[in-house]
C-alpha cells in the first residue's frame, strides 16, 4: 500500500491513511509512504540555496519543514540538526551534486515513514519501521537510480517477512534506496510508486495499491474536462503509456515490476476509501470505445535538425542519437524526412550543449512551446480510421508532428502548447460522446 504526499500531508491525512491500513491488517500490508506534501521540493530548494552561499535562507526553509515534522513527531528534531550541518557543509563546498541531492532529498521519506509508524502505534496498531536504504538496493545513477531486484528481494524478505507473518504492519519510505556499498540514492521524482511496485514484486504481493488524491485513472485530466470519466479497468501497457505521456496519477515505471510478476495494481483515493478506483491488469476487459484515455504533456521542446548530408546517407541517425546519449537525455517522439529529423524532449536541462553538438550535423531549429497529446487504447495500430477521426475532431488546430504505428496502443501528435487544452476538450467530446459503462464510471 503506497500513500502519496497528499495522503500524508498533515495529521488528519495521516490518520485517514492509517485507518485505511488498519482495515487491511488481515492481508499483511506493507506500507510505502512519500514525503509529507511539498517536503521534497523544500529540501532540494534548501540544498540549492545553501550551495549558492545563502546558508541563512536555506536554514529558514529547513526550520519551517522542521516545524511541520516535529509537530507530528518531536523526535524528528534530531534529524533536522543533522540537516543543518549538511547545509553548512554545502555552503562551504559551493556545489550541490546529484549524489548530495539524493542524500538531502532522502530525509523526506525517511522522516515521513517514522511519523507514519508512530501514528499507527498511537492508534493501537502493531507497526514496525524498516529503512528503505537497507532494503532497496540500486545502482549508483544518482538522481534516478535503477533497482537491483535480486539483492532487493533478498533484503526485503529478511527485513519484512517475519514481521508481516507476525501480523505487524511494516512501513518504509518510498523513493529512496542505496547502493550495495551503502550510499543513499533516489529513484527519481515520483518514485514512491515505483518503490511500492518493487517491494510488491519482491514479496510476491497479492496486489499493489497506490493511494492518492484522485479516484483513479480518468479518460483525461478532469481539470481540462470536468466531465471526464473514471476508467474502471485498464491494461498494464495502456497504463504505462498514459503515465509516460503525462497522466500524473502513476509513475511511468510503476507497472514494470508488477508486469513481471503479473500483480494487479489499483489506483485508489485516500479521501474516498470506499471507492473502487482503477484496476490495472495484464489483460483488461474488451472495451466498446476506441480509446481508453487521452493524456497531455506540456513543456515539450521540438528540436529539428536539417542537413542535405542526410539524403541517402547511412550513419546520420547514429551520429544524431549519440549526441543525446552523450548528454543522457531521452527523446519522446521522432519524425524523419529525406533531409531532416524532428524529435521531442521534455528534459531540457542540457539543451544548450545538445544544440551546440547538433550544429556539427546540420541546421538546428528549436521550438520550446509545444505539447504532446497521446490517445491510448487497445489495438489502435490495426484499427482503420483512428487518425481521420482524431484529426477531424481538431480540424482547426495545426499538427506539428505525428507518431502512429510504433506502438499498438498509442497514437500521438504534437501541437502548440496554447492549443493543447482545446484539442483535448474536442477529442474527449468526440471519442467519449458515448461510453462503455462496463469499462468507464461517471465522475462522482
Amino acid at each position: 500500500m503506497k500513500f502519496g504526499g497528499t495522503s500524508v500531508e498533515d495529521a488528519a491525512a495521516i490518520d485517514r491513511s492509517c485507518a485505511i491500513v488498519g482495515e487491511k491488517i488481515s492481508r499483511k500490508p506493507l506500507v510505502v509512504v512519500s514525503a509529507l506534501g511539498g517536503a521534497t521540493n523544500g529540501l532540494l530548494e534548501a540544498g540549492g540555496v545553501a550551495a549558492r552561499g545563502d546558508v541563512a535562507k536555506a536554514t529558514d526553509i529547513i526550520n519551517k519543514l522542521e516545524g511541520r515534522h516535529t509537530e507530528l513527531l518531536p523526535s524528528t528534531a534530531e534529524e533536522f540538526t543533522r540537516l543543518r550541518e549538511l547545509l553548512k557543509a554545502l555552503g562551504a563546498i559551493g556545489e550541490f551534486s546529484l549524489r548530495t541531492q539524493d542524500l538531502i532529498a532522502s530525509y523526506g521519506e525517511a522522516l515521513s515513514s517514522l511519523i507514519f509508524v508512530d501514528r499507527m502505534k498511537r492508534l493501537g496498531f502493531d507497526a514496525v519501521h524498516i529503512d528503505a536504504r537497507k532494503c532497496l538496493m540500486t545502482d549508483d545513477h544518482f538522481g534516478k537510480a535503477a533497482p537491483l531486484m535480486e539483492p532487493t528481494a533478498a533484503r526485503l524478505e529478511e527485513a519484512a517477512r517475519s514481521h508481516l507473518n507476525a501480523g505487524k504492519v511494516v512501513v518504509m519510505g518510498g523513493y529512496i534506496g542505496a547502493t550495495q556499498s551503502g550510499i543513499t540514492t533516489t529513484l527519481g521524482r515520483g518514485g514512491s510508486d515505483y518503490s511500492a511496485a518493487i517491494a510488491g514484486a519482491a514479496l510476491n504481493a497479492e496486489e499493489i495499491q497506490i493511494w492518492t488524491d484522485v479516484d483513479g485513472m480518468m479518460t483525461t485530466d478532469p481539470r481540462i474536462v470536468p466531465g471526464a470519466w473514471k476508467v474502471r479497468e485498464i491494461s498494464f501497457d495502456e497504463a504505462s503509456e498514459l503515465a509516460y505521456f503525462g497522466a500524473k496519477v502513476l509513475h511511468p515505471l510503476t507497472v514494470l515490476p508488477a508486469v513481471e510478476k503479473n500483480i494487479p495494481v489499483f489506483i485508489l483515493n485516500s479521501r474516498k476509501p470506499k471507492g473502487t478506483g482503477t484496476r490495472i491488469t495484464k489483460d483488461a476487459r474488451p472495451c466498446k470505445n476506441l480509446i481508453k484515455s487521452i493524456a497531455g504533456k506540456r513543456g515539450i521542446t521540438v528540436v529539428t535538425v536539417s542537413s542535405s548530408r542526410m539524403l541517402m546517407a547511412h550513419g546520420f541517425l547514429k551520429a544524431l542519437f549519440e549526441v543525446f546519449d552523450r548528454h543522457r537525455t531521452s527523446v519522446d517522439m521522432v519524425a524523419t524526412s529525406e533531409v531532416s529529423v524532428s524529435l521531442t524532449l521534455d528534459n531540457v536541462s542540457k539543451l544548450d550543449a545538445i544544440v551546440e553538438d547538433l550544429k556539427s550535423l546540420g541546421d538546428v531549429e528549436v521550438n520550446p512551446k509545444a505539447a504532446l497529446i497521446c490517445l491510448v487504447g487497445n489495438n489502435l495500430k490495426y484499427t482503420p480510421g483512428v487518425a481521420r477521426r482524431a484529426f477531424g475532431s481538431i480540424a482547426d488546430i495545426n499538427i506539428l508532428m505525428v507518431s502512429h504505428g510504433a506502438s499498438n496502443i498509442n497514437f500521438s501528435f504534437i501541437v502548440d502548447e496554447n492549443d493543447a487544452n482545446v484539442a483535448i476538450q474536442k477529442l474527449h467530446a468526440d471519442f467519449f460522446s458515448e461510453v462503455d459503462r462496463e469499462v468507464f464510471e461517471p465522475p462522482a
